[in-house]
């Protein structure tokens, strides 16, 4: 039965029929190939380290040096600086305003380039001019085309031709229109929108799905739904802004577990139903453990059917994210309950976006029919925001189309295939090689740790000079010795163009010294 209004307990199980899909499609699932699973992260040698501070050590001092130029008007700067306001509290962060004025600041112009066409195997991008103290960008007339190793296009599907693109131009021109103009609690769902749910339900092997315009909201506005005061949210260290924002929104108490590790995991679990809620020591209404199938920083996948195990042995619910591993992981893109053979229906709440493998915008919630009731009549997104577009929803219902093997081209079991090999060849010879890559080889997020904070302006410097286009990040966004460049896979890229982007790695190391791993020692220097 569906939930009383207001309840805080709500059954989050499958029935029958989605039980007897899941275990008829568990007889097709395949095992992780390649290595045994292993999520544990290879840190830095010592000197690295040491390095890497005494480098961010000079940055804070010259930085120091420069905001006592400017106090006295002998450094100008058009960024913003907080001073006069003795006795008030800043209203910003103080060290990481720091860090922007003084280290972002002088190398912005290697990031936010404006894009000039689709995010394909190569993309096109417009040429920038700034002035001193890298301000006032002034965008020019001119454009250049690098080999795109930064996005989030893992089946190729962020494209402007093809079927999908064709039929959805068209069909906006015979009257599908362009936008709702309305919430989906009032008047803004439409039948497409009714069938692509359902398409999405039957895709990962639940009983109903609903979708949300943004991937973003799809966490964040819903993970509130599910947990409140008095119940407990268990979250990996790891988990995206989207479903941290969502458990500080839901009121719920917040514990977080070690990335991946199931024996912190399950010590927390075991903690906490003992010691009850802070104060009353009363039972937990509930416990949800959320977490995603493959980190988009980290490229690692989660240690799913350790996860299962211990949510059924402490009756815990489980919200498993899978924005980077739908479409991505598994023999045929089901996700990563797929790729680890996991029941779809010991996964309590599924969530997936759209803007990943489908090359569109927004995001799904899958579960039973009770919870996705319970997430129309609670959810703020589902009144407040906006439903994904119509030509949009059309571009996701083909595009899924195509990854099911249905619109009879055959191109979307090609293009997963394509993936998982290219995933798989690029990742084996950058350990060949020596660098410090994190995730497992099925993983189409490749991070290779830089460390340095020089080296990611001279990465992604000489990459754009060479013609590729990575994208690079560090400090705020990743831990001080977490500066990385990250390589999205995608089925759009040939073995050409991934021998062209490891040539331009390879040609960085005389400079660099990027070999570092010490698990993989390099056993080639140079591409074929």
């Amino acid at each position: 039965m569906p939930p009383e209004e207001g309840s805080s307990r709500f059954e989050l199980q499958g029935g029958p029929e989605e039980n007897e899909k899941s275990e008829d499609r568990k007889q097709e699932q395949f095992q992780p190939e390649d290595e045994p699973y292993d999520s544990t992260i290879e840190y830095p040698g010592a000197l690295t380290a040491i390095g890497t501070f005494m480098g961010l050590a000079l940055f804070v001092i010259f930085g120091h040096f420069r905001d006592f130029l400017r106090r006295w008007g002998w450094d100008k700067t058009m960024d913003a600086t907080e001073y006069g306001n003795k006795g008030f509290v800043p209203l910003y962060n103080d060290f990481e305003a720091f860090y922007t004025r003084n280290v972002y600041q002088r190398v912005c112009d290697l990031w936010n380039h404006p894009l000039a066409g689709v995010p394909g195997a190569e993309i096109e991008i417009w040429d920038r001019k700034f002035e001193s103290f890298n301000e006032k960008p002034k965008l020019l007339k001119t454009k250049r085309k690098y080999l795109n190793i930064g996005s989030y296009n893992y089946l190729g599907f962020a494209e402007n031709d093809g079927k999908g693109s064709h039929d959805t131009i068209r069909e906006i021109k015979h009257g599908l229109g362009l936008a709702s103009s309305s919430t989906r609690a009032e008047l803004g769902t439409t039948t497409l929108h009714k069938d692509l749910e359902k398409l999405i339900a039957e895709f990962v092997g639940k009983e109903d799905a609903i979708v949300f315009g943004m991937g973003f909201a799809t966490n964040s506005m819903n993970i509130p739904v599910f947990v409140g005061e008095g119940c407990l949210l268990i979250s990996d260290e790891l988990n995206h802004a989207s479903m941290i924002l969502g458990a500080r929104l839901s009121g719920a108490k917040i514990k977080v577990f070690k990335h991946n590790d199931m024996k912190c995991l399950e010590k927390l679990l075991r903690r906490s139903i003992v010691e009850g809620q802070p104060r009353t020591r009363r039972p937990w209404k509930k416990i949800l453990i959320v977490v995603e199938g493959v980190y988009s920083m980290e490229g690692t996948t989660t240690n799913l059917p350790g996860i299962v195990a211990l949510k059924k042995k402490y009756n815990a619910y489980l919200y498993l994210d899978e924005a980077h591993s739908i479409g991505a992981m598994g023999r045929t893109g089901r996700g990563i309950c797929e790729h680890y053979g996991v029941n779809t229906s010991d996964v309590d709440i599924m969530m997936g976006t759209f803007s990943k493998s489908f090359g569109a915008a927004g995001g799904y919630i899958a579960a039973s029919k009770e919870v996705i009731a319970h997430i129309k009549r609670e959810s703020h997104a589902q009144y407040y925001g906006s439903p994904i577009s119509p030509p949009v929803c059309r571009q996701v219902y083909a595009a899924t189309i195509a990854i099911m093997g249905r619109d009879g081209t055959g191109e979307g079991p090609r293009r997963i295939k394509q993936l998982a090999e290219n995933t798989r060849y690029f990742r084996k010879e950058l350990r060949k090689r020596g660098y410090i890559i994190y995730g497992e080889l099925a993983s189409p997020v490749v991070p290779l740790l830089l460390f340095r904070i020089s080296s990611i302006c001279a990465f992604a410097k000489h990459a754009l000079a060479n013609g590729v286009a990575p994208v690079i990040v560090g400090f705020p966004a990743t831990p001080i010795l977490g500066s990385r460049v990250r390589f999205c896979m995608s089925a759009s890229h040939t073995r050409e163009h991934l021998d062209r982007i490891l040539e331009v790695i390879e040609s960085m190391e005389p400079y660099l010294t990027l070999k570092l791993s010490k698990r993989h020692k390099p056993m080639i220097t140079a591409t074929k």
